[in-house]
């Protein structure tokens, strides 16, 4: 059964290089508009649920513009405010090969959402409309006033029965030096406010400073995850393992740890056209899964899926519906359909 679902998080603009080429290189850029919450949401909506976002965006025209592309996204936006001037932006260089993609963000800090007072936001009213809430680590990132919305929905939202949906999203640009240490206070308290995570050891290891004596990834994943899940009182951790190939093509494999219990995806091989993006799709279609009811099996696959097929279409938005995943899951990738 479909359900009410909300994001919190912040509305930017991306401008991207066209093709493989240098901010140094080119001379035009094309924008859209995304963020976490953006992806999840619209994805969400895809596949049937409603999907609010919780977010301010600027009084002007590129607030205007961004309003719009929300709306053919499908994303509903009863819970975005309009206020202040600007809009976070980052600008996208494609990698290719032995090169890495790179993002460089600006004006980030004074965004509206950065900047929205205390009382922007009914906590109260919003928790009493939705089934679940999802937040993202980069959001948790941005400062102190931000945290204080995150900390005080996600506690509306438990008080209200409703599901709280974390994704750990750790980005070392945006914390700075010794991230780490400032970021773990933070994280725990959103640990220990949530239902569903998305994370993997990685996380484990670093933010929340736990210890292995593992040295292979998956062995340390299957010895850290049921740590976590204990001590914070998580009911479904799922993440992604992912490995860059020499032929350009990537290799994803996720997993769902639930009622003290592993399970795996297959491992999935594709090309790669645009790879943003892709984390939030496959964190869809957990939530997707998890809301409809469907096995461990059955979510951990469709969520890889749909993270694969993210990095198969421009921009940060997977754009894939159910049917289209459904399909993925069980026919030949690639034939032409007629």
């Amino acid at each position: 059964m479909p359900k009410i679902i909300a994001a919190f998080g912040e509305v930017m603009m991306r401008l991207q290089v066209p093709g493989y080429d240098l901010l140094s290189q080119g001379n035009t850029l094309n924008y859209t508009f995304s963020g976490t919450g953006v992806n999840v949401i619209s994805a969400l909506s895809r596949y049937g649920h409603t999907g609010y976002l919780i977010s301010r965006l600027p009084s002007n025209s590129l607030g205007d513009a961004a309003a719009a592309y929300l709306r053919k996204l499908g994303v509903d936006s009863t819970f975005i405010h309009r206020g202040g001037n600007y809009l976070g932006m980052y600008f996208l260089e494609n990698g290719f090969g032995a090169r890495s993609s790179r993002v460089t963000y600006s004006n980030r800090l004074e965004s509206s959402f950065n900047t929205a007072p205390e009382s922007e936001y009914d906590y109260a009213n919003i928790a009493s409309r939705i089934d679940a809430v999802h937040f993202c680590g980069i959001t948790l990132a941005m400062n102190d006033g931000v945290r204080r919305h995150m900390k005080s929905l996600a506690q509306a939202v438990k008080e209200h029965g409703g599901t709280v949906i974390f994704d750990c999203n750790y980005r070392p640009s945006l914390w700075g030096e010794e991230g780490y240490t400032k970021a773990k206070p933070h994280y725990e308290d959103m640990l220990k406010l949530a239902d569903i995570v998305i994370m993997n050891e990685k996380d484990a290891l670093f933010t929340l400073g736990l210890e292995t004596e593992k040295i292979e990834r998956e062995d340390q994943l299957i010895d850290l995850i049921p740590v976590v899940a204990k001590r914070y009182h998580i009911q479904v951790i799922a993440g992604t393992h992912r490995a860059v190939n020499h032929n350009n093509t990537h290799t994803l494999r996720g997993f769902l740890f639930k009622n003290d219990h592993f399970v795996f995806s297959d491992e999935l091989t594709f090309s790669v056209y645009d790879r943003i993006g892709a984390g939030d799709a496959f964190a869809s279609g957990i939530i997707h899964g998890e809301m409809e009811g469907l096995n461990p099996n059955q979510t951990v696959q469709f969520a890889a899926v749909a993270g694969m097929l993210a990095h198969t279409v421009s921009g940060d938005t997977p754009m894939a519906s159910e049917a289209d995943i459904l399909r993925a899951m069980t026919e030949s990738v690639g034939d032409v359909e007629r």
